[in-house]
């Protein structure tokens, strides 16, 4: 079964300045990741503005990342929707189209989840698509938070591969890691908690800081793997001043500022979360002023 591992990118997905997407610069950016070293290749993530667009657009996006990827890294698609239906429809299409090696699905969000709910979800998908699947918890966005017990129970079946935990809680993590079913992938989330993750049992992390600084992140795995702990802590410490300025607005449309800035034309984000703030600007090239 397909493992997830390494250090991973959720990519910022390219836009013109209509909002359109912008298959020429989203494709040209993948190539700069994967040539700066990351393990793997997310469309569709948070990072990526899922919530932002169609079933239609999704799939473009999808595919155009496979085509850019041409099978040198692992990619991982976000098919996650509000409803068990709309979510199996895209990852069947997904399924369908090829070059995809991991769904990550999204909890249902705006919506009130129980354990029950999010059990009965993540159970009729699982049986619904023959593809590996990464759960995805993010509870401050949406609202509903996947328990421990409830990934053991979802362990049961085979294709549900692992869980990207963005709770920023450290604890949910770690019970992921020791409570649930050892061969389950369990990868960070929170850039600030990837080496811990890894220490205490994690098998990567899905970052958002590697748009913008992809060989920073990228190092933190490789010294962890190669056992020089002291240089993975290094670099795990560098991003702190970025995750603060990213807290200024929404996360993830300030990792899009930031990525503009350093030279990479991915456009804006889709309105309303287009971060135009001059302050968050300001900051960000006081940031960058630390990693010249």
């Amino acid at each position: 079964m397909f493992k997830a591992k390494g250090l991973i990118t959720p990519v910022v997905t390219a836009l013109t300045e209509k909002e359109e997407f912008n298959k020429a610069e989203y494709q040209r950016f993948i190539d700069h990741l994967i040539q700066a070293g990351v393990h793997g290749i997310f469309p569709l993530g948070t990072n990526g503005e899922f919530y932002a667009f169609t079933a239609k657009e999704k799939l473009e996006i999808i595919e155009a990342a496979v085509e850019a990827v041409a099978g040198r890294v692992p990619v991982y698609a976000g098919t996650g929707c509000v409803t068990t239906k709309e979510t199996i429809e895209l990852s069947k299409a997904v399924q369908t189209m090829g070059g995809v090696d991991c769904l990550s699905i999204i909890t249902p969000y705006f919506v009130k989840a129980s354990q029950g709910d999010l059990i009965e979800h993540y159970s009729t998908i699982a049986q619904s698509v023959d593809m590996p699947i990464l759960l995805y918890n993010i509870p401050a966005r949406t609202g509903n938070s996947i328990e421990y017990k409830t990934v053991k129970q979802l362990a049961a079946y085979e294709n549900i591969i692992g869980i990207k935990d963005s709770s920023g809680n450290f604890d949910n993590m770690l019970k992921y890691i020791e409570n649930t079913d050892p061969r389950l992938c369990v990868l960070a989330g929170s850039d600030s908690l990837i080496l811990w993750a890894l220490l205490a049992g994690g098998t990567g992390a899905i970052s958002g800081c590697s748009n913008v600084f992809p060989e920073l992140m990228v190092s933190i795995y490789n010294y962890w793997a190669a056992g020089d702990m002291e240089k993975a802590n290094e670099s795990q410490k560098k991003i702190r001043a970025f995750r603060n300025v990213m807290q200024m607005g929404n996360p993830n449309s300030v990792v899009k500022l930031a990525v503009n800035m350093r030279g990479y034309n991915v456009g804006p984000a889709r309105q309303p979360s287009n971060c135009t703030d001059p302050a968050i600007k300001a900051a960000l090239e006081d940031v960058f002023k630390l990693y010249e």
